[in-house]
């Protein structure tokens, strides 16, 4: 660490040096132009950005179907606005690959197209993306998700099913962004005053936002148990239709926390969740005691959706736990 003593130029100016070494490697002289960043006791200094887009480009010779698609995510995510993906002949599969991996993901289109060559470029900038906005739509998809798929498996019902399956697309969808933005964030100052939230905020909203993905990801699961499985027993459904609704009243609550400005009302939401994440456990037990006494294969796929609700209750106690944290003092 470098330390630097503050001075006063033209009787109101304050000045300070910028350290050599730093300034040589970031290609600071005589007349460059910095900016400025303040986040509130701190103030980010770096070098003006000389270029709007960030462009990269991929080799994808090697690359098909789902690793192909991966690459083209990992690129999106790592904050690339136009990514170029190269190769000696694209293939037929590799631009449906790399079409259906477009459509994945927020903002981002096809802007060309050659024999050797996909131009990608994420249309939207920083600015037009909210974190907020990103985890209040992953929350209802998510959780809607969640009920339908036990509304599935209780009534039967594949092609509500196949929907749950379906959706899962579109938390996927967001996120993704949300991860873009978050290391955009941490990245480059400038991000951090587009979205208008500070860094330490939108870690909290990308840590919730992993949880939630998570969520739908078991709703998933449990969809596409509920295809393999015919109607159950009433008792069993009973068990799992209560499990349900502690996990997402839990889930709920956390969320509530998690956006509350409010630190004492976050505090009192965040800590009610944490005590009900441990009374949904023993409840677990005990559902997961019923179904066990059932055939022994339809009780083997049973118990695990009593696992995927106990692990969703789980994934909002986490929510919880954040919230706990981003309304803590700050040091």
């Amino acid at each position: 660490m470098e330390t630097r003593k503050v001075q006063v130029t033209g009787g109101s100016t304050y000045t300070v040096s910028l350290p050599k070494t730093w300034a040589t490697d970031n290609g600071i002289s005589a007349g460059s132009v910095v900016e400025f960043y303040p986040e509130e006791d701190a103030l980010l200094l770096t070098p003006q950005g000389e270029e709007d887009r960030t462009e990269g480009t991929l080799d994808i010779t090697e690359l098909e179907g789902e690793q192909l698609m991966r690459a083209v995510v990992t690129m999106y995510v790592s904050g690339f606005d136009i990514i170029n993906l190269e190769t000696s002949r694209v293939t037929a599969s590799q631009r449906r690959a790399i079409r259906e991996a477009a459509q994945r993901l927020v903002g981002l289109e096809v802007i060309g197209e050659t024999g050797e060559t996909v131009i990608l470029q994420d249309l939207l900038d920083s600015s037009e993306l909210s974190i907020v906005n990103a985890i209040t739509r992953m929350r209802l998809v998510a959780l809607s998700m969640l009920t339908d798929s036990i509304t599935a498996l209780v009534e039967d019902d594949d092609d509500l099913a196949s929907d749950v399956i379906e959706r899962d697309d579109d938390v996927d969808r967001l996120w993704y962004m949300t991860s873009r933005v978050f290391r955009g964030v941490l990245r480059d100052p400038s991000t951090a005053t587009e979205v208008g939230l500070g860094r330490e905020v939108c870690f909290d909203y990308h840590t919730s936002a992993r949880q939630l993905e998570r969520v739908a990801d078991h709703a998933t699961k449990i969809a596409e148990l509920a295809l393999d499985l015919d109607e159950i027993p009433e008792e069993a459904a009973n068990g799992l239709e209560e499990l349900l609704s502690r996990a997402n009243e839990v889930i709920e609550t956390s969320m509530d926390a998690l956006l509350e400005e409010e630190s004492e009302v976050a505090n009192r939401n965040a800590n009610a969740a944490r005590r009900e994440v441990d009374d949904i456990d023993d409840y677990s037990r005990e559902v997961d005691n019923r179904v066990r006494e059932l055939d022994p294969q339809q009780a083997q796929l049973l118990g695990l959706v009593v696992d995927s609700l106990s692990r969703a209750s789980d994934y909002g106690g986490n929510i919880a736990e954040t919230a706990l944290q981003k309304a803590a003092p700050k040091p």
